[in-house]
C-alpha cells in the first residue's frame, strides 16, 4: 500500500501559527509549523528536496488563516 505524499500544509492544518522552523539537511529541507486541524492543536512536518518547493510552502503558510 502506497502512502500519500504530503506536499501542502493545508493537507495537515486548517490554520497556522505565526511562526515556523526550517531545517536544512544534506538531501533537502523540512518545514515545521504548528496550528489547528479540526479544532485540535497539531504540528506539521513536511520534507521537500529543493529550495523552490520550500518557498512554495512558505508562501502557502503566509496566505493561510492564522490561529491567534
Amino acid at each position: 500500500m502506497a502512502t500519500k505524499k504530503i506536499s501542502k500544509i493545508a493537507d495537515k492544518l486548517d490554520k497556522v501559527n505565526e511562526s515556523f522552523t526550517v531545517n536544512m539537511y544534506d538531501n533537502g529541507f523540512m518545514l515545521e509549523i504548528g496550528g489547528r486541524k479540526d479544532d485540535e492543536w497539531k504540528n506539521a512536518k513536511i520534507m521537500v528536496p529543493s529550495i523552490e518547493e520550500l518557498v512554495v510552502l512558505i508562501k502557502e503558510a503566509s496566505e493561510m488563516d492564522r490561529d491567534n
